[in-house]
């Protein structure tokens, strides 16, 4: 990133005193089960306090149940837990504007209803009772009402609330109890990431906030909520400021599982209306994420250029509006040729500023961006480590967020938003105890020159106890995506520090595709997918091999998603490493479009469906096209590929298997019937990384030498 006109702002950060580094040991599969799980920060409307969600691995139960926990932001105090679930999940909380109350979502009754609980604890109180659920709720700026989302079947939408909730209830009912499980398609999206839509439709409730009959607001035969996380921010709808209308992210009205044509949408509160008014119609591209400045008079949101194209820049965006929420300028652009993608915004305290995350430079920062007519970036907040889950107080003077690293879990931090450099510190401390055993190495950022001589960011992690004098192993970890990266952040699916533990040196490579350098360089994966890319991931293993610690006869790689794509065409074209381990991956362009969920992803990799004038593109690069060259493929491989993964569906582990038994290369297909795209339920997660580490073990000995 250009860093003319900005400044970086120190952080302060606290932490418990670690012990001697001699006492600390390597982290282990089981102590990644240890870890508090610390998400969704709230700070409250006065700025005093923080409401965040911790979840806690049960091993036992095979489930991660989570309350709700609360801390001063000037931490004077010790955080202390307001919500006991009793082995359910209590998340999303939610301040009232009046700051006295804590509106949150819960399964401790069952199915997922809204719950509310005075800020002095004591017993929670349940709110709703739908059938179909009740979840990710809002309040209205003057506290007398509350937004949800609940998934319903469309045809009773239009019904009296009582009618439409029983009409719901029979209908799931007699699901469950009939013997006959046949499942009847019209139209896309008939399964949609890890579960079957059943035709259902994710629409907006208002009610009081005192409880009382919800009410329909988006009734009709269209999500109202992003049904793909692409397209989901923040809270994804507001109130407007006057309580008489909801604004919020609207899913396409047409050909939803092709288009990525969300726009900004209003409805009043009172509902009667199945003609919801699109406030972005002249956009054909995304438009996602409103939220109106502190006095009500704009309205800020992230918008995409190219219809299609789920990985195009999100630019900030602001617009005057009206008490009721209409637009009454010409949307305009902040920063419209600045080269960063931004996530999530709030606003700060003069209604003339916005703070947003934006990935850059292999980190998630905090930018300050002005929002009037000057469009400038004011200074980037936290540029490094992972910042994520930004809330604001009711002046916008005080922010709160998690902030991670690769070997630091995500906890809470607050600071103030602006840049006088004070205020901020680390309010949560759910991990110390076990931080402070473990011996978690920070990673080295290396450049490496990828194709044509464009820089490639490379993270590098050595393992504990690493002797620059031996020779140790290599695991090359190819990120998802494509449009993702590696960043200074953690994860509690693909954790390096935990990779590294093994006694293997883990390299993650950011090629191209990657997010946070350029959207030149994000864009240069399309159609291009074993080309450019794969060279950058050659040239960084050649850096790889170059370093005097590493053993180059003992190297393996894996990779998930789009990086277990890269194994499945590292099978294909290269001997260079003694394994492959492929989680999730694509091996068959063509069935993986037929088979997919999100049809306008590989539309747009591809120039369109196999059948157009594109269908070159299918081919080039498939790597079920090059399973004959036997010369090549021949490394022994670990798949992992599951049931309800409907992004990358099982039938492409399948295929690849078959590929390498009928040519006699070794291989273990690993297959979960219970998981979709990730491995989420603590047991199996648990055999996840035993299987996978001992397979890295057979094949690439550990440790150095």
């Amino acid at each position: 990133m250009k860093r003319a006109a900005l400044f970086l702002i120190a952080l302060l950060v606290i932490v418990a005193p670690a012990p001697a580094a001699d006492k600390k040991r390597p982290m282990t599969v089981e102590d990644l089960f240890k870890f508090k799980r610390v998400s969704d920060p709230q700070i409250s409307p006065d700025g005093k306090q923080v409401v965040y969600v911790v979840g806690t691995v049960d091993m036992d139960a095979n489930k991660i149940p989570s309350s709700l926990w609360i801390a001063a932001t000037d931490g004077k105090t010790e955080p202390r837990q307001l919500t006991n679930a009793a082995g359910k999940k209590d998340r999303h909380p939610r301040w009232s504007p009046d700051g006295k109350r804590i509106l949150f979502e819960s399964n401790r009754s069952g199915e997922t209803q809204l719950w509310m609980i005075g800020l002095d604890g004591g017993e929670a109180k349940q709110l709703t009772t739908i059938s179909t659920g009740a979840s990710d709720a809002i309040w209205s700026r003057a506290g007398k009402q509350i937004a949800f989302v609940s998934a319903v079947y469309p045809e009773y939408s239009e019904k009296p609330f009582q009618e439409s909730d029983a009409a719901n209830k029979k209908r799931a009912d007699e699901i469950e109890k009939s013997p006959i499980k046949a499942k009847v398609h019209t139209k896309l999206f008939y399964r949609h990431w890890d579960s079957y839509v059943e035709d259902k439709r994710e629409h907006l409730f208002v009610m009081s906030a005192d409880g009382g009959e919800p009410k329909d607001v988006t009734p009709g035969d269209r999500d109202a909520f992003p049904t793909s996380d692409t397209f989901s921010t923040g809270d994804n709808f507001t109130f407007s400021p006057d309580g008489k209308y909801l604004v919020f992210t609207a899913v396409p009205e047409k050909n939803e599982a092709w288009s990525t044509n969300y726009d900004i949408c209003r409805v009043p509160v009172t509902g009667g209306t199945t003609k919801w008014e699109n406030l972005t119609k002249d956009n054909l591209a995304a438009d996602s994420g409103p939220v109106f400045s502190p006095d009500g008079k704009k309205l800020a949101y992230r918008a995409q250029k190219k219809a299609g194209y789920e990985a195009d820049k999100w630019t900030a965006t602001v617009v005057d509006c009206a008490a009721s929420g209409a637009f009454q300028s010409k949307p305009m652009p902040i920063l419209p040729k600045w080269d960063r993608s931004v996530d999530v915004i709030v606003w700060r305290d003069d209604g003339e500023r916005v703070l947003t995350v934006v990935d850059t430079e292999g980190s998630t920062a905090i930018a300050n961006l002005a929002a009037t007519k000057e469009y400038r970036i004011d200074s980037i907040i936290s540029s490094y480590g992972q910042n994520t889950s930004l809330s604001a107080n009711l002046q916008g003077t005080l922010l709160a967020f998690t902030r991670a690293q690769i070997n630091y879990p995500p906890e809470v931090f607050v600071c103030h938003t602006r840049h006088d450099g004070t205020g901020f510190q680390q309010i949560s401390h759910a991990n110390d105890r076990l931080l402070a055993e473990l011996d978690l190495p920070r990673p080295e950022s290396v450049t490496v020159e990828g194709a044509g001589g464009t820089p490639m960011q490379m993270w590098i992690l050595k393992p504990p106890g690493f002797d620059p004098k031996k020779k140790w192993p290599l695991v090359y970890l190819v990120h998802g995506g494509p449009q993702g990266a590696w960043e200074d952040g953690w994860s509690y699916r693909w954790c390096p520090e935990l990779w590294a533990a093994q006694g293997y040196v883990v390299a993650l490579p950011n090629p191209r595709g990657s997010t946070g350098f350029g959207q030149k360089y994000v864009e240069e994966i399309s159609g291009d997918w074993g080309g450019k890319c794969y060279e950058d991931l050659l040239n960084g293993l050649d850096y790889m091999e170059a370093q005097p610690y590493i053993d180059k006869d003992r190297m393996a790689a894996a990779g998930a998603s789009f990086g277990g794509y890269v194994m499945n065409w590292f099978a294909v074209n290269t001997g260079r490493f003694k394994t492959l381990i492929c989680h999730c991956g694509v091996w068959n362009f063509e069935s993986m479009y037929a088979t997919t969920d999100e049809v306008w992803f590989d539309e747009y990799e591809h120039g369109g469906p196999p059948w157009g004038k594109k269908r070159d593109s299918y081919e080039k690069f498939s790597p079920h096209n090059k399973a004959a060259n036997l010369g090549k493929f021949k490394t022994p491989m670990l798949l992992i590929q599951n049931d309800l993964d409907f992004r990358c569906p099982v039938s492409q582990g399948q295929e690849l298997f078959t590929a390498l038994k009928r040519q006699g290369v070794e291989a273990r297909f690993i297959n979960f019937p219970d998981e979709g795209h990730w491995v989420l339920k603590p047991k199996n997660s648990e055999y996840w990384h035993k299987e996978v580490f001992a397979w890295l073990k057979k094949h690439v000995e550990p440790g150095g030498k």
